[in-house]
C-alpha cells in the first residue's frame, strides 16, 4: 500500500502538492489556506477554486472597503492560493498617498507574527492581521474603467488647436 501511494505521488506531483478543501464559501477557503476571512468583503456568493489553488471571486459590483487604507475590489478578483499566501492577484487595488496601486500578492507570516503584507509592486505594505479577521462592509462604486475620461482622438485635438474657427 505504501508503495502505491509513493508511486502515485511520483506520477502526479501536483496531486501531492494541491490542497483539498470542503469549503462552501470563499471565507472558509481563506481560512483553510491560513489566511484571514476578511480579505474579501461581505456578500461574496460566487467563487471557484481549482485543485492547483487558482481561484476567482465574483462580486455583484465593484466596491471599496476601508481598513487602515482603502481597498478597491473589481467585480472579478482572481489569483492563486497557497499556504498563507495569495499571488498572481488581479482585481484588487490599495489606496496609498492618493494613488491606487495594484495589489499583486498578499501573505501572512507562517508561523504568524500577527502581520499581513500586501505587495503593491515597489513595496510591501504591512498591516496588523487583526484588521482582516472579519469580512468588511463594502460600498458599491463604479468600476475604475467607468471613471476614465472619454478618449478624444489626437487628430481632433490637434485640428482644434490649429483651427482659429473652432475656438470660442
Amino acid at each position: 500500500m505504501l508503495f502505491f501511494l509513493l508511486l502515485l505521488a511520483l506520477v502526479s506531483p501536483t496531486a501531492s502538492l494541491s490542497r483539498h478543501t470542503n469549503a462552501t464559501t470563499i471565507y472558509e477557503v481563506l481560512s483553510d489556506y491560513g489566511l484571514p476571512m476578511g480579505l474579501f468583503p461581505k456578500g461574496v456568493r460566487d467563487f471557484g477554486l481549482a485543485h492547483d489553488g487558482s481561484f476567482w471571486v465574483h462580486l455583484d459590483e465593484a466596491c471599496n472597503a476601508k481598513f487602515e487604507n482603502e481597498l478597491h475590489y473589481e467585480r472579478n478578483v482572481s489569483g492563486h492560493l497557497s499556504c498563507g499566501m495569495i499571488d498572481a492577484l488581479t482585481g484588487l487595488q490599495a489606496l496609498d498617498l492618493f494613488l491606487w496601486l495594484e495589489v499583486m500578492s498578499i501573505r501572512v507570516d507562517v508561523p504568524t507574527t500577527g502581520l499581513i503584507y500586501f505587495d503593491v509592486g515597489t513595496v510591501y505594505k504591512r498591516f496588523p492581521l487583526s484588521l482582516f479577521e472579519t469580512p468588511p462592509e463594502c460600498v458599491a462604486v463604479r468600476s475604475k474603467q467607468d471613471h476614465a475620461p472619454p478618449q478624444v482622438p489626437l487628430s481632433l485635438l490637434l485640428f482644434s488647436c490649429f483651427n482659429p474657427y473652432l475656438t470660442s
